[in-house]
């Protein structure tokens, strides 16, 4: 099976090109904004994504596309008009590549979105397929429309689609607000977290990876939607305190009330990235396991160990 993964250079792309060069049987095609040398597998220079890539030679022979590439999410975006931009990217783009592989004789089509089409924040309850979109900030957006966009050309179409929506992704090069935070305690910064009783759901790239291949070639999966995570959601103290193990430091934690951690990231003009650290966001990924039987290949404790040391060597 010639399978052809876009960002492939990226931190979802690479780990799934990796798994799928271990995999007898696919033969992973790299495509590319711009000339990277990826090891042992073939690469196609498609440049930047938007509705007028020409992806003519790079589907050349494919089977399958796994659609990691887009413009991803940005916490502190200059765009002068953010949400048409993601659109461009996310939504045009990702419609310009659907046509073009159904064109082509592609049979699947997956695509990484995101579990933020659901919210920002979940009350009790975790976030389910079912449950009716709420994208609240562009990059959002611009994700649900893009998966509308696919499941309009795939009736009209017959192309084969698959729709994942991870939470926070992590991995051996932790990124954004995982790096920040890795750091932080590698510093050994005191956090005033220690009184935070939220739920946190994540997905590491081992298990992402992992479920991008059963979307691949089971037939329950056609024209369907997962959320996908770990299955064990962490409050952030957890989370610090398994980062310091990994680490061999200290998880300096201490009892600030979340009502006071609140109105001073409102003071500072950060209340977004407050509400990240104390708010609950858990997703139900129980639907892949029961239709496709995936299950999770890495627990977080690893995932989370292969984090730091990936963090340690760079």
């Amino acid at each position: 099976m010639r399978i052809l993964v876009t960002g492939a250079s990226g931190f979802v792309g690479s780990e799934i090109i990796r798994q799928l060069d271990l995999t007898p049987g696919c033969e992973p095609v790299a495509a590319l904004r711009r000339p990277i040398a990826v090891p042992g597998v073939a690469t196609v220079i498609v440049g930047e994504l938007g509705p007028q890539t020409d992806w003519a030679h790079a589907l050349e022979g494919v089977d399958a596309v796994v659609h990691c590439a887009g413009r991803a999410h940005q916490l502190n975006d200059h765009a002068a008009d953010s949400l048409s931009e993601f659109r461009r990217v996310n939504v045009e783009g990702t419609r310009r590549l659907a046509e073009c592989a159904a064109a082509a004789g592609v049979r699947r089509f997956i695509y990484l979105s995101s579990a933020k089409v659901h919210g920002e924040a979940t009350h009790g309850q975790p976030f389910r397929e079912t449950d009716e979109p709420a994208p609240s900030d562009p990059y959002a957006i611009s994700k649900h429309e893009a998966e509308c966009a696919l499941t309009e050309l795939a009736a009209r179409t017959g192309l084969e689609t698959v729709i994942l929506r991870p939470p926070v992704v992590y991995g051996a090069n932790p990124k954004a607000n995982m790096l920040r935070l890795t750091q932080w305690i590698a510093r050994g910064v005191p956090l005033p977290l220690a009184l935070v009783r939220n739920r946190r759901s994540m997905v590491n790239l081992a298990n992402l990876a992992s479920a991008v291949m059963a979307c691949l070639t089971h037939p329950a999966a056609v024209g369907r939607t997962y959320l996908v995570s770990d299955r064990q959601d962490l409050s952030t103290p957890q989370l610090i305190q398994m980062i310091a193990k990994a680490l061999g430091r200290p998880a300096r934690l201490w009892p600030v009330p979340v009502a006071a951690l609140r109105l001073g990231g409102w003071l500072m003009g950060r209340g977004g990235d407050v509400e990240r650290l104390v708010d609950s966001l858990e997703i139900d990924s129980s639907l892949i396991g029961r239709q496709l039987g995936w299950h999770p290949v890495q627990s977080p404790e690893k995932g989370i160990a292969a984090m730091v040391a990936g963090f340690q060597r760079r």
